[in-house]
């Protein structure tokens, strides 16, 4: 199966965006990675890049890989543009290509890639999200059912996982799923009050609720799983939420959740209050000497000497609450 992927940047998260590409070209990933970005091209990059005539900026990751990074002008919060940029990956590159595949710039790929290539193959491949499951009458899918009826389409409840929105895995065959995610979410943009409505930071708030019992506050989630329950023919391949690290367990795309991430957090303070380093956290700063170097090798030493600190403080320092 022949992969592209793609991811969305703005601000410091183009720190996750190197380490990312290093974890994807560690695994044996060959292809494309189509980086959308608002804001001035990584500083790691500026030396490498080369601009081409239809404004995509080139850079030669690893010799089996190619970073593309497009330049966007849209006002929509980008956590609300993955089913806009993943249609416009399809243009570019559905001829080369059999699937698309949508990470966040704050997970690092952690198994081989014919493993993901294999999970494609079973369906659109999500992972549980921290708040999944999701009962069949939550208060959430019931406000879902109940919108997007008015709208024409009648939800069925198919399964109580609930997936998180950092990655998205599907064939071209099933585009359709990407096209109605993109609808939907359109339409809670009219009910919320634009695109730039979100309920992370970053974004613009409401002083409300998202919609009846709030169930539009993680507005591309939200939007994703009342996918899943619109379209039942086309299949969906679930990970537990030991995927992304939010239980024990084989975590093969461990996730920073929060608005600290593992580039920008004071290991030295949460370890003092009982947070010890976790897996993602470690896995981040070993992948950042790949092929792409967003940090100086004294930085990174500094870093990683605080890691190996605060994992032993974490033997014997605890949260309790």
């Amino acid at each position: 199966m022949r992969c592209v992927v793609s991811t969305l940047f703005e601000h410091h998260y183009h720190f996750g965006v190197a380490v990312l590409v290093n974890s994807i070209c560690r695994q044996g990933f060959k292809g494309k990675i189509y980086a959308g970005f608002r804001g001035p091209l990584p500083p790691w990059a500026e030396s490498h890049a080369r601009r081409q005539p239809n404004g995509h900026i080139e850079l030669q990751a690893s010799p089996d890989v190619l970073l593309i990074f497009v330049p966007l002008e849209t006002t929509t919060h980008l956590t609300n543009y993955k089913p806009d940029f993943m249609l416009q990956v399809e243009a570019w590159a559905a001829v080369e290509s059999d699937a698309v595949i949508y990470c966040d710039p704050d997970i690092v790929l952690d198994i081989e890639w014919q493993y993901i290539q294999d999970w494609i193959s079973c369906g659109v491949a999500v992972c549980e999200d921290v708040n999944s499951p999701l009962p069949e009458d939550h208060p959430t899918r019931v406000g879902w059912r109940r919108f997007f009826k008015k709208h024409g389409h009648n939800l069925k409840f198919r399964t109580i996982s609930y997936a998180n929105g950092g990655f998205v895995g599907l064939t071209w065959n099933h585009r359709k799923f990407l096209v109605l995610w993109q609808e939907f979410m359109t339409q809670i943009a009219d009910l919320l009050g634009g695109r730039d409505v979100v309920g992370i930071n970053g974004g613009k708030f409401l002083q409300s609720l998202y919609g009846f019992a709030d169930c539009f506050s993680k507005t591309d989630q939200d939007a994703l799983n009342a996918i899943i329950e619109a379209l039942p023919e086309i299949p969906v391949s679930f990970l537990g939420r030991e995927a992304m690290g939010f239980q024990p367990g084989r975590q093969i795309l461990p996730h920073a959740l929060g608005t600290t991430k593992p580039w920008n957090r004071r290991y030295i303070r949460m370890a003092l209050s009982g947070i010890a380093p976790t897996r993602v956290d470690k896995l981040y700063w070993a992948h950042v000497e790949g092929p792409l170097r967003p940090f100086s090798p004294s930085h990174i030493s500094f870093v990683r000497m605080q890691l190996a600190i605060c994992s032993a403080l974490g033997r014997f320092i605890r949260r309790t609450n």
